[in-house]
This record gives C-alpha cells, sequence and structure tokens, in this order.
C-alpha cells in the first residue's frame, strides 16, 4: 500500500466527518463549502473592495488553515478578489474520500477548485507546504497562474535544519501516535505556544487575542479523529516529494514555472532555511525575492504589510507588462 493510501476502515471513518465547534470567521470573511467528486472543500472568501479585480487564491502550510491568511487577504482586498482554500483534511475541510495527502493529491484538489469555479488564472499564494503545492500548480497548470507568490516554500533542502527535523519524523510510522500518546497531557495552550516558538520568528510579539484565537482553533483542532492521520500522511507527502528526481522534482518543477513568482524568506524561520532564498531565486526564472530578517516561518501572519507591499508591486508591475 503505497503512502497516500487508506486501509478501507480508514476510507470508511472518512466519509462520517464529525461536526465540532465552528471555525472562525474574521469580519469581512465569508465561508463556502465546495463539493466535487470525492472531495469537499471549504473556502473563506474576502471579497475585493471594488468589482473586476482578478481572483487570487491562497494556500496554507502542513497543520495550517485558511485563518493564516486573514491578517494578509484585507490588505489585499484592494488589489484581488481573494479566496483561500482549508486543504483536505485541515481546517474545515473534511479529508478526502480517496485519503490521498500526497503533494499531488493536494494540488490537484487546487486545480479541481479552480477548474470547477472558473475563476482561473489567478494570483496564487502558498505558504511552506502550500508553497509546494502552488509550485506544482504552477508548473503543470501555467493557464491558471497570473503571478505566483510563495512563503518560505516546502522545496528540497540538502541539509535540513535540525529544528525541522521533528515535522519529518511525523512521516514515519508509530511517531505521531507516539507523539500523541506523549502529549495527551498539554493543553491546548502548551500545543499553540509549542507551535508559535517553531513557526515565529518571535513569538512574544504575537498579539494576545490572536493568541486566543489560536488556543480556540486548536482546541476544536484536537477534536478531530482524522487530525493525526492528516498531519502524518500530509508530512509523508512532503517527505516523498522530496525524493522525487527527474521532471516531476519540485526543483525542476520551479524552473518550469513562467508566471512572475515573489519569493519572501525570513531570516528567523526554523523550518525553511534562509539560505534557500538564493537557489529559489535562481530556479524560479521571473523572480523577485523579499527577505525579512527578523520574520520565521509565517511571514504573511507576523508581517503581513510588508508581504502585501511586495505583493501590490508585482501585480502592478505585471499589470503594466
Amino acid at each position: 500500500m503505497s503512502s497516500t493510501e487508506l486501509p478501507a476502515s480508514s476510507l470508511a471513518a472518512a466519509t462520517a466527518v464529525p461536526r465540532v465547534s465552528a471555525v472562525r470567521v474574521a469580519e469581512g470573511e465569508k465561508l463556502r463549502s465546495v463539493t466535487l467528486p470525492g472531495l469537499t472543500l471549504n473556502v473563506r472568501t474576502r471579497p475585493a473592495t471594488r468589482a473586476g479585480l482578478p481572483p487570487a487564491l491562497y494556500v496554507h502550510g502542513l497543520g495550517g488553515s485558511s485563518q493564516n491568511w486573514s491578517a494578509l487577504m484585507p490588505l489585499l482586498a484592494d488589489h484581488v478578489d481573494g479566496e483561500a482554500v482549508d486543504l483536505p483534511g485541515f481546517g474545515d475541510s473534511p479529508p478526502p474520500d480517496d485519503g490521498n495527502y500526497s503533494l499531488n493529491g493536494q494540488a490537484r484538489a487546487c486545480i479541481r477548485l479552480l477548474d470547477a469555479s472558473g475563476r482561473g488564472p489567478v494570483h496564487l499564494f502558498g505558504n511552506s507546504l502550500g508553497g509546494a503545492v502552488a509550485t506544482r500548480i504552477a508548473a503543470v497548470r501555467p493557464d491558471l497562474v497570473r503571478t505566483l507568490t510563495l512563503v518560505s516554500p516546502a522545496l528540497p533542502e540538502l541539509r535540513v535544519q535540525r529544528t525541522a527535523v521533528p515535522t519529518g519524523l511525523l512521516a514515519l510510522p508509530g511517531v505521531a501516535s507516539l507523539f500523541a500518546r506523549l502529549s495527551k497531557d498539554w493543553t491546548a495552550e502548551q500545543r499553540t505556544r509549542g507551535v508559535m516558538a517553531l513557526c515565529y520568528g518571535d513569538p512574544e510579539a504575537v498579539d494576545p487575542e490572536a493568541f486566543r484565537h489560536a488556543v480556540k482553533e486548536m482546541e476544536r483542532r484536537l477534536q478531530l479523529p482524522y487530525f493525526w492521520d492528516a498531519m502524518t500522511r500530509s508530512a509523508r507527502g512532503i517527505v516523498d516529494a522530496y525524493t522525487l528526481g527527474g521532471q516531476h522534482g519540485l526543483w525542476r518543477q520551479a524552473e518550469r514555472v513562467l508566471a512572475p513568482t515573489l519569493l519572501v524568506y525570513g531570516g528567523r524561520d526554523q523550518l525553511v532555511s534562509y539560505r534557500m532564498a538564493r537557489r529559489a531565486a535562481v530556479a524560479f526564472r521571473d523572480a523577485r525575492l523579499l527577505t525579512l530578517p527578523d520574520a520565521g516561518h509565517v511571514a504573511m501572519m507576523e508581517y503581513p504589510e510588508a508581504v502585501a507591499s511586495a505583493v501590490r508591486e508585482l501585480i502592478d508591475d505585471c499589470g503594466r507588462s
């Protein structure tokens, strides 16, 4: 059985997803559910400030959700008509019926969403895992992508940072269940502080209200019976994608991307090395680079104004060309 297949018992469980507490919806946002054959996706929308603006799609990272873009989306509402998707098994999207959490499976889910909605081509955004997903989409379906913005994209590294190793270990059989047992007494607040320590350049700078919202979301996620399965299989999908060579390798696909690309890297990123910024800037043929020395892995949450300013410049320059 491949890493992206579920046994029959898991398939049955995936079709009966319990309803837990509702996800948070920020002021000005709306949620909608898109049902496709074998797949249901939750989509967070941020309408543009005026009619006729081009569409955008935001794709979150491993363990995240569409809420990860709530700080950036309103800052770009004067430039794009934004939608953020919850990848299958994350946020408020249930697991896919086929249990496919591979990078191809996640990219295919986003492509199917875009094809079904007819919104393409879009200004495509991706963070971490979502950055790898967005890279693959831009490479295989250039007709769907106007511009590409990648925040700490999960592209293969020869020397992985030690702080990123535990995330990769989730891909190993039994590790997630072991960690779940070892951490069963941890509170949602403790877990949230751990995630923020790993993902933020300065966790102490997080607004208290934002921290409370994050804790509540962590409590909600821990009620989902498929939480660890989605994390494990998605982590395995990243590891599998890292080992692919040839035309399917992520760096080779980066070289095939035609869309003008903005790369955003944080100097305090503990999951994607800051040193990869230079390689990425060379790999993508039409790339510009924004480096934020004090940012961690989620610059669009830590420094949304700086990221928004660079995105506006990218979009404006493309509109003039």
